[in-house]
């Protein structure tokens, strides 16, 4: 018998000084069983980082062509494909040739940097690519945030990011691996 995915449910504030965006959304996040709190905390960060009235979390870790987070526009077009951890750079490539805005959200500190130094001159051709990491110890921090239901707040300006909830806040600043062109 296969392991189900557990549910989480969390209602998120996002104040985007630097994009102006100020928005309360509920999310239910499907956590896949092979996959940790602290991704899926960073699966909720990205939403933060990118939030839109139609940005949705995709099929998950089960579905290969399926990014974590996606917004599509009224024709179909993908506007903004996000994946989170280390994907595949054809699994990128291929995102940028599909999407108009490819975001990848690393962590898990020397994880990440060894992936960005395999995949950087491969997707140094993406005009389309932002890759930001987040620290590892920002990211053990979110994990830590994780509850079935929970109350969460993220605050971006400058660049800056406190994200917190009841349980605590973590601030940090995602480091810019790569900026679109």
């Amino acid at each position: 018998m296969a392991l189900r995915a557990t549910i989480y449910k969390a209602e998120l504030s996002v104040a985007d000084m630097d994009r102006g965006y100020y928005a309360d959304h509920s999310l239910t996040i499907a956590k896949h069983p092979s996959e940790t709190e602290e991704r899926m905390m960073i699966r909720i960060l990205a939403f933060a980082l990118r939030a839109d009235a139609s940005l949705a979390f995709g099929r998950g870790l089960s579905t290969e062509d399926d990014p974590d987070l996606l917004r599509s526009d009224l024709t179909g077009a993908i506007d903004t494909w996000i994946d989170v951890g280390w994907p595949d750079e054809r699994r990128v490539r291929r995102a940028c040739g599909r999407a108009r805005e490819v975001l990848v959200v690393t962590y898990g500190g020397a994880k990440a940097e060894a992936w960005w130094r395999q995949v950087a001159p491969v997707l140094a051709r993406c005009d389309n690519l932002d890759v930001i990491e987040v620290p590892a110890e920002a990211g053990a921090a979110l994990g830590a945030l994780a509850r079935r239901a929970m109350r969460v707040h993220c605050s971006i300006q400058d660049g800056q990011v406190l994200f917190g909830s009841d349980e605590g806040q973590v601030a940090f600043e995602p480091v810019a691996l790569r900026a679109r062109a």
